[in-house]
């Protein structure tokens, strides 16, 4: 097998190219965030009052660099982070009001962009492939 054909090859290509209609896509809008600072974004809309640990599970990030990935939306002032009246060691995230904002307006341009990332594969293909996609990755 040639080695470009190779999971781990098609699969780095993928996320590039992934990376690189996201980064188009969102600027057009006006937005300057990366994939993984919407998907914290997303995982703590989703789970409000959580803490980092649980946005990098969720989000399946490193848990020792999500710290860097959250300071930089806090400092956009997209998310708040309090200190835990359960455990005092730990912050809560929360999104701020233009936080909920930006994550509203940038939702559904997300969600396209998804075709544009799949669109030389017909609706069925697409179907299946985020079927095995999906099933590799909880594996």
């Amino acid at each position: 097998m040639n080695s470009l054909d190779m999971a781990g090859h098609l699969i780095r290509r993928l996320h590039q190219q992934s990376t690189q209609v996201f980064t188009q896509r969102t600027q057009a809008a006006g937005y300057d965030l990366t994939p993984v600072q919407f998907a914290a974004l997303d995982a703590i809309q989703a789970q409000p009052d959580t803490d980092q640990a649980t946005v990098a599970e969720l989000i399946a990030y490193d848990r020792a660099t999500i710290g860097g990935v959250i300071d930089r939306l806090e400092q956009k002032g997209w998310v708040k982070r309090i200190v835990s009246e359960r455990d005092r060691r730990a912050r809560e995230l929360s999104l701020s009001p233009e936080g909920a904002r930006i994550h509203a307006a940038l939702l559904p341009i997300v969600q396209e962009l998804q075709n544009e990332i799949l669109g030389p594969l017909s609706e069925a293909e697409r179907t299946a492939f985020l079927d095995l996609a999906s099933r590799a990755v909880r594996a």
